[in-house]
């Protein structure tokens, strides 16, 4: 209840899809006593071994997660985070270790709404962005530095030494899940880079590169073929995009604030020619 409390239930008065019917079931035997485990259940489908009992959290989280990446593929899947201001939305692509998830939670708790943490989902036809907000995981030292940056925020417990170090989740903001039926439209593509060494910069980027990492950040992007191709480059023509290298939260959400509210200086915003 205290990260999922406020997500909305469906009625039963008014059937509907379900697209994954999950299971959290301990196995039977000597591991429901010593060292107790947890299984995860995905329809039919058992993906992974069992995880330790007191990680069965984040064991779900993560299974969640596959469950969507390999079943949505009517979609083009990014792996990044969305979030969305002033009617306008921001894709943040990273790899583990960019520092997206501490910086898409930190832009949330400012008054971005979260769309998504870890799924970028395009839908080719239009290429709109669905809401998918969910609890966004934190791991290691980005969880105290969230924590100063946010203390308002509701934090669930953290579980320690899991598969990908110590992970807390952030519970989404009210705001973010009233909307989930409404999507967004991309306006920005920035790919965070966090080191304790950079500078607090918004960098350009050029089409040509922005599409290659765009692509390369996608879980489907081969399996879309033309139709995966077309859409990334609808996306890239449609936004600025821009490499953000970062140092602490606060620069950071007030550089994307400034470029949610137009206010980057010229420089910020044009590709140099060298970049083209």
């Amino acid at each position: 209840m205290l990260l999922y409390g406020d997500f909305p239930l469906l009625v039963p008065e008014y059937p509907q899809i379900i697209d994954f019917h999950l299971g959290l079931p301990r196995p039977v035997g000597l591991r429901r006593w010593f060292q107790p485990q947890v299984r995860f259940d995905a329809d039919s489908e058992r993906p992974f071994a069992p995880f330790p009992l007191d990680h069965a959290f984040p064991h779900f989280e993560w299974g969640l997660n596959w469950c969507i990446a390999t079943r949505a593929n009517r979609y083009l899947m990014l792996h990044s985070a969305v979030v969305e201001k002033n009617g306008r939305v921001a894709i943040l692509p990273g790899r583990p270790g960019s520092g997206k998830s501490t910086l898409c939670a930190a832009l949330m708790m400012d008054g971005w709404r979260l769309l998504s943490d870890e799924f970028g989902l395009i839908r080719p036809e239009d290429g709109t962005m669905l809401a998918l907000p969910r609890p966004i995981p934190l791991k290691n030292t980005a969880i105290p530095a969230f924590r100063a940056f946010a203390p308002d925020a509701v934090l669930g417990p953290v579980f320690p030494r899991t598969r990908k170090g110590d992970v807390s989740h952030v519970r989404p903001t009210r705001e973010s899940l009233l909307r989930v039926d409404e999507p967004g439209r991309p306006a920005w593509i920035v790919f965070p880079k966090y080191s304790a060494s950079n500078d607090n910069r918004l960098y350009p980027m050029a089409r040509g590169r922005a599409f290659l990492r765009v692509s390369g950040n996608s879980f489907n992007y081969e399996v879309q073929g033309a139709a995966g191709f077309r859409a990334v480059g609808r996306l890239i023509r449609g936004c600025e995009s821009f490499q953000l290298h970062y140092n602490h939260l606060e620069p950071a959400v007030e550089i994307m604030n400034r470029l949610a509210g137009d206010d980057l200086r010229e420089d910020e915003r044009l590709v140099s020619e060298a970049d083209i």
